[in-house]
């Protein structure tokens, strides 16, 4: 299987992200994990809604806005059958109870914050993916 690299793509995608991880933090006080912002939004706290729900419409919104401003859409393919997909999304739902939160919230706001236990927990995120990945690709043949 081809993956495409697309540096300057990534670059600008990743400086967005940490961007609105620091005006999260700087305007609300609060560290932008993905799961736990979704986690307010179906489980709402007083005056703490609008800015998550905000914050998820930014995120699914994007892509349109990036073919609206550039004219050209944001590719995206699946190789997985969609019951793998639900399953996997149930698996990292469990996991990021477990682990307190997830790969946004320790990998982008807890390493930037130097928090020795999103440290590990981004760690573990990176090697079962890259278990995972090998597992799937080069002991079953598949994907």
């Amino acid at each position: 299987m081809l993956t495409e690299f697309t540096p300057f793509p990534a670059l600008a995608g990743g400086m967005l992200i940490g961007l609105s991880a620091v005006l999260l933090m700087a305007f609300h006080g609060r560290i932008a994990g993905m799961t736990g912002i979704l986690a307010g939004v179906l489980r709402p706290t007083a005056g703490d809604w609008g800015w998550r729900a905000a914050f998820l419409v930014g995120a699914i919104i994007a892509p349109v806005l990036v073919l609206a401003v550039s004219g050209q859409a944001v590719s995206f393919t699946n190789v997985v059958p969609v019951p793998l997909l639900i399953v996997g999304g149930i698996v990292v739902g469990i996991g990021v109870s477990f682990g307190g939160g997830c790969t946004s919230g320790h990998g982008v706001c807890g390493i930037a914050r130097l928090s020795s236990r999103s440290i590990v927990a981004t760690a573990t995120f990176m090697l079962a993916a890259f278990a995972t990945v090998y597992v799937a690709r080069h002991i079953l043949g598949a994907f």
